[in-house]
């Protein structure tokens, strides 16, 4: 629990917020605060999902000031019996996937963090949001658009939060390029390529199951070059094409795929040219062309540092965990309001979802999709 002071102050803090202008969530900001000791509120936090990506949130949220972890939800005992001595989660705070809707009656979990294949989301976030508890989703946050859409109106409902992993938005030399691109420094954008993939292995994976996936690649990687066609031109698009490649069909089946590339135009005239796939290697990159300027991120979106260079030079902001970052700036968000300089809310997920099925019709019809 926070002080009577801290209270206090954090309370202040909430109310200048509120007549004010919206507070813009700084990373660098909170890299400098992170030696300080800190007594505000701290959200309490149940992963659902203790997968490989649970595992590496938990590991990162150990250096959270904001955030920690207090309550798990499996399917899997014996990995709640090591999370639990790894952690120190009481017993009373451990659920399964049949009965963790009686979260509604621990007080001491404020959020959740959904975990699991994309599949499942809507309905477990739905569940979520019905105990009263507030919902971080791993990305995409549904199978598509009419799921997610059923999402944010369940959670609107509940009055509580909906937020989605987009840990991009609070990593610092993104968020450094999106402020040069706000304040004009490379000029008129005219182009953006995202390039977004690995080679997949195991063939029997829930990535690869169209069931649990709702898709292949692009619903796993494809979907960070949409998004970050969108914060690094700063725009929504207004129509898509798309061409898929197939050379693996045992592996990847009917619904799933392989590589996809796709086209997005802008209202400014800007274009997007970009490739999801799961069968080439080393596509890790971002490139941003203006009239004035330039960016280049490579790798741009992995979970080791980023790295950067624009027309003016090599980007060096630090590097820090991006699910540290993540989870005490959606903490920030949560208690006092404090936004991230691109939105990290169930809407924004939302919009993804819609790009994401115009291109899967873009590439059924052969026809450019208008949005």
């Amino acid at each position: 629990m926070t002080t009577m002071g801290s209270r206090r102050d954090f309370l202040e803090k909430l109310s200048i917020s509120a007549i004010g202008l919206p507070i813009l969530y700084s990373p660098a900001k909170l890299f400098a605060a992170s030696s300080e000791p800190y007594e505000g509120p701290v959200l309490r936090v149940a992963i659902m999902g203790l997968g490989s990506y649970g595992t590496r949130v938990a590991k990162a949220m150990e250096s959270c000031k904001r955030a920690k972890l207090v309550g798990l939800i499996s399917g899997t005992p014996s990995k709640v019996v090591d999370w639990r001595a790894k952690y120190d989660i009481p017993e009373k705070n451990c659920y399964n996937y049949s009965n963790f809707d009686a979260i509604k009656n621990n007080p001491d979990i404020d959020a959740v963090y959904v975990i699991t294949p994309n599949g499942l989301h809507k309905d477990q976030v739905i569940r979520v949001a019905k105990a009263g508890k507030h919902v971080i989703c791993e990305k995409p946050m549904g199978i598509n658009a009419k799921e997610g859409q059923e999402m944010v109106d369940t959670c609107k409902a509940a009055n509580v939060k909906l937020l989605v992993g987009y840990r991009m938005h609070f990593e610092p030399k993104t968020v450094e390029v999106i402020k040069m691109r706000k304040n004009g420094d490379f000029g008129e954008l005219k182009f953006f390529q995202g390039l977004s993939g690995f080679v997949i292995g195991d063939p029997t994976q829930w990535r690869l199951n169209k069931q649990l996936a709702g898709g292949g690649a692009m619903m796993d990687i494809g979907i960070y070059s949409i998004n970050g066609a969108r914060y690094m031109l700063g725009e929504e698009p207004i129509w898509v094409t798309a061409q898929e490649t197939k050379t693996d069909p045992i592996k990847f089946k009917e619904g799933v795929d392989e590589t996809i590339q796709f086209q997005m135009g802008f209202p400014s005239g800007a274009v997007a040219s970009c490739l999801s796939t799961y069968a080439m290697r080393h596509l890790d990159r971002f490139f941003l062309s203006g009239d004035k300027g330039f960016v280049e991120m490579k790798p741009s979106t992995g979970y080791g540092p980023i790295e950067g260079r624009t027309h003016k030079g090599e980007l060096t902001q630090p590097h820090i965990t991006h699910q540290t970052l993540q989870m005490d700036g959606m903490a920030q968000l949560i208690f006092e309001g404090i936004q991230p300089i691109v939105p990290v809310d169930g809407e924004e997920g939302l919009k993804d979802l819609k790009i994401i099925d115009a291109i899967y019709k873009a590439v059924k019809t052969g026809k450019k999709v208008d949005l």
